[in-house]
């Protein structure tokens, strides 16, 4: 599925008059599993949260790749939007996509955690930022928002995806002799890095603070 499709799936389903209500209707009982019990207010902010999510990806695959192409990572980049591509155009991946703007979650979870883990090797290793986005918080919210039993899916995918593109051994290599550190010893790509535009208690009011 090239990214124009991605696009206009995403506009279908996150401009549907129903989308807005199945998000509030998903996040109370997020909410209700974190022991709250949400008011219109902050169920109306998280469904935001998510649409504006979801609808950031067709601009970062464009970013993602104009930024690889830039430091030399193009081919390990494009690895990474082949799977991305391939994982929107499936009907029934992890949270099947006839759900709606629900069953973009996954879709949306998948493209922006493989990104953001390309860009977090790149800074490890270089000092520098591959894109100035920075998707770790967002990234951490919809892993909450999402759950089991399909987050630990997700999150294998996406590092079976990194591993098999040869991302983590393509950065390494344009690391300086300094920066050559052991990748085992760093801490992963949901445990570290800056929170981002989003501050820390942004969607507590549903027991999703950071």
């Amino acid at each position: 599925m090239e990214t124009s499709q991605i696009e206009a799936l995403i506009g279908e389903h996150c401009g549907d008059e129903h989308a807005g209500r199945d998000l509030c209707e998903l996040l109370a009982v997020v909410a209700e599993r974190n022991g709250i019990q949400a008011d219109e207010e902050e169920l109306d902010k998280g469904s935001r949260f998510v649409i504006g999510y979801v609808e950031q990806v067709p601009y970062m695959l464009k970013v993602a790749s104009t930024a690889a192409a830039n430091v030399g990572l193009d081919s390990e980049m494009e690895q990474i939007l082949e799977m991305v591509r391939s994982y929107w155009a499936q009907d029934l991946d992890f949270i099947p996509d006839h759900l709606g703007v629900i069953g973009l979650l996954d879709d949306a979870y998948c493209s922006l955690t493989s990104l953001q883990a390309v860009s977090d090797h790149y800074q490890l290793q270089t000092g520098k930022f591959l894109f100035p986005d920075d998707l770790t918080a967002a990234n951490r919210m919809m892993r909450k928002i999402i759950g089991e039993p399909y987050i630990s899916d997700l999150d294998r995918f996406v590092t079976n995806a990194i591993k098999e593109a040869g991302v983590m051994q393509a950065v390494k290599s344009l690391a300086s002799p300094d920066k050559k550190h052991n990748f085992e010893n760093q801490a992963n790509i949901w445990n570290h890095g800056p929170v981002g535009e989003l501050p820390p208690d942004y969607l507590s009011g549903l027991g999703l603070d950071d």
